[in-house]
């Protein structure tokens, strides 16, 4: 289905925007108090079932009520139940201004339902998306103020944003303002921008609702229901010839100079059916990369350093970015792919005091713990304690390819000294790689490497849970 561009802003028009036309079942039409502050159903993308519920950014004053909060979690209970993607589109006018000004902007029919028994439908709200990770995949579309829901937006898997037009902070500005004195706008404390390139919050930065609700879709599309299904796979992709799989671009794509950048990208995209690639948070963190694309007409993961950003240094940022999205393909059995150009975490006071060494470990976790199949790429530089933590053979990578121009160094002595490189034969021998590999052959060796770990089984110790260094 094809998006028209045109703006929408009533809940019912989103999630029929979003959804197959005339597959939307709607929920509760006649709930009593406000039916279309919230608007909750099921219906199909591209002929998959998916559970969706809607705040209408045009009620202005619309307060979350116990009524409307009913049937948010009727429709995520529906989602658990059967099995299927949960779609959320948040953004409610008024919530932003309502939790300062509650009482100023609270219509009476919503102060009415807002009493004792919608003191905890945020919680019950919340409770419930932390019950679904893992098991359905969450998409929080944010197309107004989130107010009081952005837990639940967090908490979801992806949250995709309109630029000019999403929000979200915990405390607003005028309560900012009222606590601290300090004066800053919506846009800079937590829109759109703000989300996708300071705090890393958005998946997404779209240019319109419409634009938005296209990457809402395509999401989908690498995605299975749930935990229990493989990833969707386009049987056309699939590849008869593997032998025609060259890339002979890649050949000549890694400078003669150690230190000169290239673009990773043009790496990831050779991989993939049709050069296409969906990046997730492009501008947040962009030293390293992370999306996803087809391979052999089946979804995988991608994690890559990016030479063209500080070097493809890991940094604060790029540990958790890349370790939240190993840890998401993980969960819905989407192998990860890893393409490796690092020459070490990023050196600095700032980055040592807000903790790289706890947050590097997420990375470190990520990958340890991950079951789906892992193949890692070292195209040029993998050095120090990043080569370890960049989905290395020590952290249970399946299969580990190098580029003749690769070297990697250990941890250990300064790295100025030759003998703590090892080049791709050399890191051969070791065991450190599985093969050195012609970059325009990299294509027919993940081909080969995914259809031998289509199979892989792999369960971890039993326990409750990890204890992720958070």
């Amino acid at each position: 289905m094809t998006v028209v561009d045109t703006e929408v802003s009533s809940a019912r028009e989103r999630v029929e925007l979003l959804l197959d036309e005339g597959s939307f079942v709607e929920l509760d039409a006649v709930a009593r108090r406000c039916p279309d502050r919230v608007v909750a159903g099921y219906g199909t993308v591209d002929g998959r079932p998916v559970s969706v519920f809607s705040q209408d950014a045009a009620a202005f004053g619309a307060v979350l009520d116990e009524f409307s909060g009913a049937k948010i979690t009727k429709v995520m209970d529906l989602a658990l139940k059967t099995g299927c993607p949960l779609i959320s589109i948040q953004g409610t006018d008024a919530d932003a201004h309502a939790d300062a000004h509650a009482h100023a902007h609270a219509h009476a029919d919503a102060g009415a339902g807002a009493g004792a028994g919608a003191v905890g439908v945020r919680g019950e709200i919340f409770r419930r998306a932390v019950l679904a990770s893992g098991v359905v995949p969450q998409i929080a579309l944010v197309v107004g103020h989130a107010g009081g829901a952005v837990h639940s937006a967090a908490v979801s898997d992806f949250v995709v944003t309109s630029d000019q037009a999403s929000y979200m902070f915990v405390s607003g500005p005028e309560a900012v303002e009222a606590a601290t004195g300090e004066r800053v706008g919506p846009e800079e404390l937590g829109g759109a921008r703000t989300l996708s390139t300071v705090s890393g919050l958005a998946h997404h930065l779209a240019h319109d609702r419409t634009d938005a609700i296209e990457y809402v879709r395509a999401l989908l599309s690498y995605l299975p229901s749930n935990n229990l299904e493989d990833p969707p796979a386009d049987p056309e992709g699939c590849t008869d010839d593997v032998e025609a799989e060259l890339r002979p671009e890649l050949n000549s794509l890694v400078p003669d100079t150690a230190n000169e950048p290239y673009d990773m990208l043009q790496v990831v995209e050779s991989a993939l059916d049709d050069d296409e690639f969906l990046e997730t948070q492009p501008l947040f963190a962009p030293n390293i990369v992370t999306g996803f694309g087809r391979v052999d007409g089946r979804p995988v993961g991608i994690v890559a350093n990016q030479p063209l950003r500080h070097g493809g240094c890991l940094d604060i940022d790029a540990c958790e970015k890349a370790a939240r999205f190993i840890r998401t393909c993980d969960a819905f059995n989407v192998p990860v792919v890893t393409f490796v150009d690092v020459p070490g975490f990023r050196p600095g006071a700032d980055q040592e005091l807000n903790g790289i060494v706890r947050r590097s470990a997420k990375l470190t976790y990520a990958y340890a713990e991950a079951t789906v199949p892992l193949i890692t790429v070292i195209t040029r530089k993998a050095y120090g304690g990043a080569y370890d933590v960049m989905g290395s053979r020590h952290l249970g990578a399946d299969l580990n390819l190098a580029w003749p121009t690769a070297r990697i160094a250990v941890p250990g002595p300064p790295l100025a000294l030759d003998d703590t490189v090892l080049g791709p034969d050399s890191a051969c021998e070791r065991g450190c790689v599985d093969a050195v590999i012609i970059p325009s052959e990299t294509r027919q060796h993940i081909i080969r490497g995914l259809r031998a770990l289509g199979t892989k089984r792999e369960t971890q110790p039993g326990r409750k849970h990890g204890n992720l260094p958070l």
